[in-house]
């Protein structure tokens, strides 16, 4: 039966997460804000939840309704056949996005929406769900918009950028799923080279490694949401997870290369690649800016260069940049480069004419992924 989706993602990612969507088999695609939504069966909702790289919650839409005021909302919520969902002996918590004039604080929201689905439990079995914040069975999403209710089951349980192999991070680290986004925009082929020289703790590396072998990134986690439903399918689940081991690749046409100044960082970067199993394809060596080498004639350099926000002094990061751009001029021709930068000021420091510019968030804060052609 075909059920209606709706994948949560970053700003400015909508059209490449719609891409990403129909090619793991979703139909009715429609990107929208923050997100998008399609169609498919529940194989398809396991399949893009262990497969799907951009997104970070897959929800299950149930219903929506006209709602401006907590009866609207109450009375819309009592509506719902809760029993197909969970009954007394399943925890449950409640998300809530979004307002209207008169609901405009979520917390209030979702503990209306919970006394709701508790009181119809009540009436039902004469005992109700217990709230569980962190790890309940099933969680609902309520969203308010424009004076109407969207209500949802999440799918996914924590954010799908958790893939599950990074417990080591350094300050502050690009999600998982921004990474691969970034990857994806480039072109980057297993078969060209790819090098990031300000790494961090991996992630850019990391990620093209597992798309260039063709790992599915929800093989890390422990759990998703829908493994707690009552109606989980758990041997569909595991024929997906079977098949997506047979698909891995196990080797690299190009080795991949990952380096910063700080060793500490690339202690974390070199223990993640253990933890995803990909530490023999990934190259990561403590190596400053300054003495940075192309390790070929050509490929995809990609960075994330800080950009005062977080981390630096944006006045004091100038000549960092202009170094960068220096570096990149001298020994980096043939490559293809792209930076992403969160500081206009400061990527005209790089002296390069960009070719491209793509607006991204990384995380709030507005940036440019910026590409460079360095011509020989």
């Amino acid at each position: 039966m075909s059920r209606q989706y709706f994948a949560t993602v970053a700003r400015g990612l909508e059209s490449l997460a719609a891409q990403e969507l129909a090619e793991l088999g979703a139909t009715s695609v429609e990107p929208g804000f923050c997100g998008v939504a399609f169609q498919g069966d529940r194989k398809l909702l396991y399949h893009v939840n262990l497969w799907a790289r951009l997104p970070f919650r897959i929800l299950l839409r149930l219903e929506a309704f006209p709602c401006r005021t907590a009866e609207d909302l109450y009375r819309g919520i009592q509506g719902l056949p809760w029993q197909d969902y969970l009954t007394p002996d399943y925890t449950l918590a409640v998300d809530a996005t979004g307002k209207t004039q008169q609901l405009n604080h979520s917390h209030f929201t979702a503990l209306q929406v919970k006394n709701a689905i508790v009181d119809q439990q009540r009436q039902q079995f004469r005992a109700r769900s217990h709230i569980d914040t962190q790890t309940p069975d099933v969680r609902i999403n309520v969203h308010l918009h424009r004076d109407r209710c969207v209500v949802s089951l999440d799918s996914s349980g924590s954010s799908l950028h958790r893939r599950g192999y990074r417990p080591a991070v350094g300050t502050a680290p690009l999600k998982e799923s921004l990474a691969a986004a970034l990857i994806r925009l480039s072109g980057w082929q297993p078969e060209s080279a790819f090098m990031d020289p300000l790494c961090g703790s991996g992630t850019l590396p990391l990620e093209a490694c597992l798309q260039g072998l063709n790992v599915a990134p929800g093989l890390f986690r422990q759990q998703f949401g829908f493994q707690t439903w009552p109606d989980f399918d758990p041997s569909l689940w595991q024929s997906l997870q079977t098949a997506a081991r047979k698909q891995q690749r196990t080797q690299l046409p190009m080795p991949i290369w990952g380096s910063d100044r700080n060793p500490d960082v690339i202690e974390q970067a070199r223990l993640n690649a253990q933890n995803c199993h990909v530490a023999d394809h990934i190259w990561f060596e403590p190596i400053d800016l300054q003495d940075i080498e192309p390790p070929t004639d050509s490929g995809i350099l990609i960075c994330n260069p800080p950009y005062g926000e977080r981390l630096g002094n944006a006045q004091e990061l100038g000549s960092f940049y202009r170094q960068l751009g220096q570096i990149l001029k001298q020994r980096f021709k043939g490559w293809t480069v792209f930076v992403l930068s969160g500081n206009k000021a400061l990527s005209q420091s790089i002296g390069l004419k960009s070719c491209q510019r793509t607006a991204v968030n990384n995380g709030s804060i507005p940036c440019q992924f910026l590409k460079y052609e360095l011509y020989r």
